[in-house]
């Protein structure tokens, strides 16, 4: 899987493409808004204001807004038991 992680004007942008499948992004965002993961700290979780996923298997963007840093995404990214277990 590839994951292309940009900085936008609202946000960050995270787009996956490859070997990734919609329902896991889905399921990543879930546990990231309900406090069941652990990839990144909760300073960094009331930063967001809103997670959007869009796309289809093989290519599916995940788009948050709020005051966040693209490298504190790409850190939390990398700690994801989702993505990465």
């Amino acid at each position: 899987m590839k994951k292309e992680v940009t900085a936008t004007a609202s946000g960050v942008r995270i787009a996956f493409s490859g070997e990734v499948k919609k329902q896991n992004i889905v399921k990543m965002v879930e546990n990231c808004a309900t406090g069941r993961c652990e990839c990144m700290s909760d300073a960094t979780k009331r930063k967001i204001e809103t997670m959007q996923v869009r796309g289809d298997d093989g290519a599916v963007e995940l788009e948050l807004t709020g005051d966040i840093a693209k490298e504190e995404i790409e850190a939390a990214l990398q700690r994801s038991k989702v993505l990465n277990g």
